[in-house]
């Protein structure tokens, strides 16, 4: 069963593929950095969850917030902070880690 019209060619997927315009580049550069900063003080799983569930804090997913603005980016990048650094302790230098 075979038909010429209906055999499917890289040619014809990319006709087919829906006209969307990418995101800006600030947006993907605000995007990309917050993933990775994320990536790398949480870890993976905990990375995704955090960046894609909605934050009562920051008003928002994280993700979706850092990606629209500088001062988005700069409020998730702060609670990332807040979430992942520990208090200097009394005479001492304080420490940074995961939680």
């Amino acid at each position: 069963m075979t038909d010429d019209n209906a055999t499917a060619s890289p040619a014809s997927h990319w006709k087919r593929r829906a006209k969307t315009a990418p995101i800006p580049r600030d947006q993907a550069a605000r995007q990309g950095e917050i993933t990775r900063l994320a990536f790398l003080l949480l870890g993976r799983e905990r990375a995704i969850e955090f960046l894609n569930t909605d934050h009562t804090t920051l008003g928002g997913r994280p993700l979706a917030l850092a990606t629209a603005s500088a001062e988005g980016h700069a409020s998730v990048e702060a609670e990332l902070g807040r979430m992942t650094c520990r208090p200097a302790e009394p005479g001492g230098e304080g420490q940074a880690g995961p939680e």
